[in-house]
């Protein structure tokens, strides 16, 4: 069962907590990322955009400790789907929930990052990167749930 998103960016916007396992399939290496994504008003050009700031601790066999990642979520013209970016612009995915799921693809050469998404309650977003190529073979999956 999936939860319909018919606005994405007042869906978004607030505080979640973030917790990631990480595998990398070609050693069996394992690894977690803990923390929280913050989606804020404002970015560069536009109170409409959503400025997605994650931070927490990763914990992985040759660095344990603080990281952290951002993007940029524009809008498209539709309210469940936005464009996401890298924090420079470059684009990077679409995303619509308007269904309660999304898949997308990013070629990164040499690696093509494929990523699927679901929305199983108003207060938990799930998605799954599965990264596959000859430099990379990994497998993200992340839970986010709203806090407070």
């Amino acid at each position: 069962m999936t939860f319909a998103v018919a606005d994405l960016r007042a869906h978004l916007l607030g505080q979640w907590h973030l917790e990631r396992t990480m595998l990398d399939r070609s050693t069996g290496v394992r690894g977690t990322f803990t923390g929280t994504v913050a989606f804020t008003p404002g970015g560069d050009r536009t109170e409409d955009i959503l400025r997605q700031h994650e931070t927490g601790t990763v914990v992985w066999p040759t660095f344990t400790g603080p990281a952290f990642r951002d993007y940029l979520l524009v809008p498209t013209g539709r309210p469940a789907t936005m464009q996401v970016l890298f924090d420079d612009g470059r684009p990077f995915h679409e995303l619509d929930l308007s269904s309660g799921r999304w898949s997308a693809s990013h070629w990164c050469s040499p690696d093509t990052y494929q990523v699927s998404f679901a929305a199983p309650s108003p207060e938990l977003i799930d998605y799954e990167w599965d990264v596959i190529g000859p430099a990379k073979d990994l497998l993200l999956r992340t839970s986010l749930r709203r806090l407070g």
